[in-house]
């Protein structure tokens, strides 16, 4: 990796010679601009203003404009002669528990590497000591014309830098917060730890950007002249108006996606309910309208019990009817096949 910056931490009368290393890297797509008639470049000439000339970079200096639009021009040498000791230096001021720092001052991130054989022993002995006091070490740099703060800590066998924004830098989050008096049930909170529970922890490593890699396989299909891939469509989710229920449905989602099955709950299972729109909400009100009244129910079902009973009593009375029309011709043909016997016997 190759180094920004040369110069030493002072660690009190101790002197280590290092060099800065950037510790992040992005992976951005950047684009350029094109004509879009041609796809001919854009690019941006310097000009000055009263000459109406292209300029080059050795002819521009640094200038800082007046509020009456006066232009005061700060030379290099200018900027040499300022009272900075840390111009060359990472000069610890302090040592402090890592959870004084604030996460809003951190800002770009670096590796400090040893400068030579004569820095192990001082940098060694500076990592180790941060390692046991469980400390970070708050300094002073200065880089890129202006003096910054620094927060030095151990990563793994070395030591990395993260710059910080000055206090005065970072704003206070006044008008952030709502406005309303907002209260929080214990049940809210209660299902609140249950989600943050079930949905665990993450190893970072895991974690991917998927929208550069998507863009990334737009790219390539274009260079090779085929159609992009279209993203899917969205789910669309209906406005929540049970808190309860959007943390109960949440927690059975994220026990569902790790595989876990979902518990019963204690109490009756809430509803995730959305705004019914004006169409279906008039529907609504006129099909509970024409649902008769438990009184009118109670009459109606008592009617078709009668008119059923009727209606098995009638058939009742035809099946017996019917069977004796069909005994009484048997009964005639017996009584004159007897008496016709009778007679031949005589």
């Amino acid at each position: 990796m190759r180094s920004i910056w040369n110069g030493a931490i002072s660690f009190g009368l101790v002197s280590i010679p290092i060099k800065l290393v950037n510790a992040t890297e992005s992976h951005s797509i950047s684009f350029r601009q094109v004509h879009t008639e041609d796809n001919g470049r854009i690019r941006y000439r310097k000009f000055c203003e009263l000459e109406d000339r292209e300029v080059t970079q050795s002819e521009i200096g640094k200038g800082y404009e007046e509020a009456d639009g006066t232009i005061v021009p700060i030379t290099d040498e200018d900027l040499s002669h300022l009272p900075i000791p840390t111009a060359r230096t990472i000069e610890i001021v302090a040592f402090v528990p890592a959870d004084r720092i604030d996460p809003l001052q951190m800002d770009a991130a670096y590796y400090l590497a040893a400068s030579g054989a004569p820095a192990a022993k001082p940098y060694t002995l500076l990592r180790e000591a941060l390692k046991r006091s469980n400390k970070v070490a708050i300094a002073k740099y200065a880089l890129r014309g202006r003096e910054r703060l620094g927060m030095l800590r151990v990563v793994g066998d070395a030591i990395a830098m993260h710059g910080l924004l000055w206090p005065d830098e970072v704003r206070a989050p006044e008008g952030v917060a709502p406005d309303a008096d907002v209260r929080v049930r214990d049940k809210e909170l209660d299902l609140a730890d249950a989600l943050m529970d079930t949905l665990g922890e993450v190893d970072l490593e895991d974690l991917h950007d998927e929208y550069r890699e998507a863009l990334e396989e737009v790219v390539a299909a274009k260079a090779a002249g085929e159609t992009p891939p279209e993203a899917p469509e969205p789910a669309k989710g209906g406005k929540v108006l049970d808190l309860m229920a959007a943390l109960e449905k949440s927690v059975r989602a994220a026990k569902e996606s790790r595989g876990e099955g979902a518990e019963p709950a204690e109490t009756e299972e809430a509803q995730v309910t959305t705004l019914p729109s004006k169409k279906s909400a008039s529907a609504a009100r006129k099909t509970a309208a024409k649902r008769p009244t438990a009184k009118e129910a109670a009459t109606t079902k008592k009617a078709a019990s009668a008119k059923q009973a009727a209606t098995a009593k009638t058939a009742k009375k035809a099946t017996a009817t019917k069977s004796t029309a069909k005994k009484t011709p048997a009964k005639k043909a017996t009584a004159k096949k007897t008496a016709a016997s009778r007679k031949r016997s005589a």
